[in-house]
């Protein structure tokens, strides 16, 4: 093959594997570019007088974890999931918070670097358990403690 025949080669499959993952993202209005993998801010969220509180979910030579796991926040923060490295999600399961009402829906899988995905604390004062589903049993776990 002459080096010509290469880089088109080359081109191409780069473009066919972009234009794959684009097309396994199951958010069809996600952004592209520079902003990508960045969760916008709901209305609710950008009103909020609370702090935001970063929690980085990663993968490394230590395992898969959230870090921090154990997290003090007040009604009205906001609670950022940031993936670091990896592939994670996160779940307030409702059977590990039992008697537990609006706890918030499972997020999707976070697969970029720098993707977010943000809770807004609106749960009753109280411990709550979340976990990455995939690396739960492999100690991906945190807990929620949420004061007045």
């Amino acid at each position: 093959m002459k080096g010509y025949d290469r880089r088109r080669a080359f081109a191409t499959f780069a473009l066919a594997a972009a234009l794959f993952a684009v097309g396994c993202s199951n958010d069809k209005t996600a952004p592209v570019g520079a902003d990508a993998g960045k969760a916008e801010p709901s209305k609710k969220e950008e009103a909020s007088t609370g702090k935001t509180i970063i929690v980085e979910a990663s993968s490394d030579a230590d395992g898969n974890y959230f870090r921090p796991a154990n997290i003090e926040a007040h009604p009205g923060d906001i609670i950022r999931f940031t993936l670091k490295a990896g592939v994670h999600n996160v779940n307030f399961l409702a059977d590990s918070n039992p008697g537990k009402t609006g706890l918030p829906a499972p997020s999707e899988m976070l697969q970029l670097p720098g993707q977010t995905y943000d809770v807004k604390v609106t749960f009753a004062k109280g411990h709550y358990y979340f976990q990455c589903d995939p690396h739960a049993l492999l100690g991906m776990k945190g807990h929620l403690e949420v004061e007045d």
